[in-house]
């Protein structure tokens, strides 16, 4: 009798001991963290020489889980050369977190109207300088899904997807201000992302994922006052995602720069139905001449997933300051 009590207390504590560790695992899959959102910076000398450098100071001193730029790394009248390509990577890898960089209009498809490059060439030296091998750039490497993974689409390196603690993240090249649109290369590479598009919402719904994120650089709502319906350069792809975020049913944020105006709010209206898609939400970055960054908080425990605050970096930094205490990446 003595020996059969022995192993059931042995079988009851091994049944224990791996609920406790589902359990801890679980906890940890739906653990809050933090990151940060950009973009449209810097233009100016004075954001080049201080501004930008006091936010990648502010931004290291925070834990975070990860940094993106949603485009725009110079203004549109500036150059587009070799050179300032490599001081803005050179910039990138200075953060201590992982930073992911969405291809913005003013490196690449409004080129041509500056020095004589092509929008072509100059997407394709983004390319080979930011999206070589399957890692973000930064100190911290995260670990990202590349589309030219794909055969049928393997020129597009930059349309990136990461997943992190139940919440899966998208990248787009889709540039202001109207996605290069009625330019040859514009088929190709509207339908490579609408592909990638409809892909990441399945891999999400295929994973039990409890909100998607999307990240690109056009805004591709009509301003208040102008025409209520989208450019042909945005329609296609905003008629999929409105027909994704539906039928997904979670959580669905699309992330911005472009018209450097910082909003949150809740723009896509079905277009059968007229009502209001209330599980989509629009953020628009910080922009030019504003130098600051939207702290994104998750939690997949709570229903709306998704916090967003405000963080407006001071001109002049000090730079011994202590970290701020926040939650673990």
């Amino acid at each position: 009798m003595v020996k059969v009590a022995v192993l059931f207390v042995g079988v009851v504590a091994a049944l224990l001991s791996g609920c406790a560790t589902n359990q801890s695992a679980s906890q940890i899959y739906l653990r809050r963290f933090d990151f940060a959102l950009m973009g449209d910076v810097p233009y100016t000398d004075e954001q080049i020489t201080t501004l930008f450098p006091n936010m990648i100071a502010a931004l290291n001193r925070e834990r975070l889980a990860f940094v993106v730029h949603d485009g725009d790394i110079k203004a549109g009248g500036t150059l587009c050369t070799d050179k300032v390509f490599e001081d803005r990577l050179r910039d990138f890898q200075s953060f201590k977190h992982p930073l992911v960089y969405i291809f913005g209009d003013n490196e690449w498809s409004d080129c041509a109207r500056t020095n004589g490059f092509t929008p072509e060439n100059r997407l394709q030296k983004l390319r080979d300088l930011f999206t070589s091998g399957d890692e973000s750039l930064g100190q911290r490497k995260l670990r990202l899904t590349r589309q030219s993974s794909d055969m049928q689409f393997g020129q597009f390196r930059e349309n990136v997807r990461w997943a992190m603690r139940g919440v899966m993240f998208v990248g787009l090249n889709v540039p202001g201000s109207i996605n290069n649109y009625g330019q040859p290369e514009f088929a190709e590479r509207n339908a490579a992302n609408i592909a990638w598009l409809k892909e990441s919402f399945d891999v999400a719904k295929l994973g039990n994922r409890r909100a998607l994120m999307i990240v690109m650089q056009a805004n591709p709502f009509p301003e208040r006052g102008s025409t209520n319906r989208a450019h042909r350069g945005f329609k296609e792809m905003l008629d999929v995602l409105e027909q994704e975020t539906i039928a997904f049913k979670k959580p669905v944020v699309l992330v911005h720069g472009d018209t450097h105006y910082f909003r949150i709010d809740k723009p896509l209206v079905g277009a059968k139905s007229g009502r209001r898609i209330e599980n989509f939400t629009r953020v628009e970055t910080f922009g030019n001449p504003d130098v600051h960054w939207l702290r994104v908080t998750v939690d997949p425990r709570k229903p709306n997933v998704f916090t967003f605050r405000q963080e407006i970096v001071a001109r002049n930094l000090v730079q011994h300051d202590a970290p701020r205490t926040t939650t673990k990446p």
